[in-house]
């Protein structure tokens, strides 16, 4: 009797089996490792580059270029959000009594965050929008903020990213010698008055979204305290009576590096007559204006590539001069999605 067992377990069909059940194997996990697909996103260069999940985050503190030697097959994917602050200005000097006054912020400009997923501040709302890039090279500058000394603060260097604008904030007022040195500058956001005279216009030039607010006036009798600059989202504070200097006006806080960081603040004004305060720097980089005192007060520096603005010099008996602080350098910050 034939062994039909047998041969159904060792027979040379039983082995032509496995064979194919091995190989049919084989093919399928290979299959399933070729699955998969990459993003299509751009590829760039410049600045310093960090990572926030899906995203990348190019900074720059200097001049430089974004250089985007790679476009995306799918539009969507070449928006770029970005942040652009101009140099905050100096404060102005106070003398003769008379406090100098704080200064503007640098202009703050920013694209509304949709593309990339992040919250921006009100200054991104609509009808900013974002940057698409193709393969080219994308000027960068970072403007330098302006410098304190006697009489009225420097007014801060504008930013760019390509085409994008950010003026620089202007220089608070500042008594020395001659009353047409006492108001504020315009600029970005608007310097803030000196003793008795008036802040200045801030967006200027012009944007839709605002880029900047406008400076606070400075008081008269008895104290003479001076306006603070205007900030990124809200206006200098003016100058009370008869004590303290104006606050510098508040900056605007974005997410776009992935955590919430504020920019863009005012110099908070001076005081003029002894027994009065300076007024705080506004959040985001601006600088304190100084108290009254026996000496020269020099006024607060604005904090670097925020574009915050110096404040006001505390002014001192006679023609001793306290000099305006001066303001911080701007910033340029672009995102996009990478994977």
């Amino acid at each position: 009797m034939r062994d039909i067992k047998n041969k159904l377990t060792s027979g040379k069909n039983t082995k032509n089996t496995q064979t194919r059940k091995g190989k049919s194997f084989g093919y399928q996990v290979l299959g399933f490792g070729a699955g998969g697909s990459s993003f299509d996103g751009i590829v760039a260069t410049g600045g310093t580059i960090t990572e926030s999940g899906d995203f990348k985050i190019h900074t720059f503190t200097g001049p430089g270029t974004f250089a985007v030697s790679a476009a995306s097959g799918d539009a969507d994917n070449n928006k770029v959000d970005y942040v652009v602050v101009g140099g905050g200005a100096a404060g102005g000097s106070g003398s003769f009594g008379e406090g100098g006054g704080g200064g503007g912020a640098g202009g703050y400009r920013e694209s509304p965050g949709a593309a990339t997923c992040y919250t921006a501040s009100p200054r991104g709302a609509s009808p900013a929008t974002a940057f698409t890039v193709a393969a080219a090279n994308y000027t960068v500058v970072v403007g330098a903020g302006g410098g304190g000394g006697t009489g009225p603060g420097g007014c801060g260097v504008e930013s760019k990213f390509d085409n994008i604008t950010a003026t620089g904030g202007g220089g608070g007022g500042g008594h020395f010698d001659s009353p047409q040195q006492r108001p504020g500058k315009t600029g970005g956001s608007g310097g803030g008055g000196a003793g008795q005279s008036p802040g200045a216009a801030g967006n200027t030039p012009p944007f839709n979204p605002a880029q900047g607010s406008n400076g606070g006036n400075g008081a008269g009798s008895p104290k003479y305290s001076a306006g603070g600059g205007g900030g990124a989202t809200t206006v200098g504070g003016t100058a009370s009576n008869p004590t303290p200097g104006g606050v510098g006006g508040a900056g605007a806080a974005s997410g776009i590096t992935g955590s919430n960081v504020a920019r863009s603040g005012g110099g908070g004004g001076s005081a003029g007559q002894p027994g009065a305060n300076g007024g705080a720097g506004g959040a985001g980089g601006g600088g304190a204006g100084q108290p009254a005192a026996n000496g020269p007060q020099t006024g607060g520096v604005g904090s670097a590539n925020t574009g915050g603005g110096g404040g006001g010099g505390g002014s001192a008996p006679g023609n001793l001069n306290g000099l305006g602080g001066s303001g911080g350098s701007g910033i340029v910050i672009v995102r996009y999605r990478f994977k």
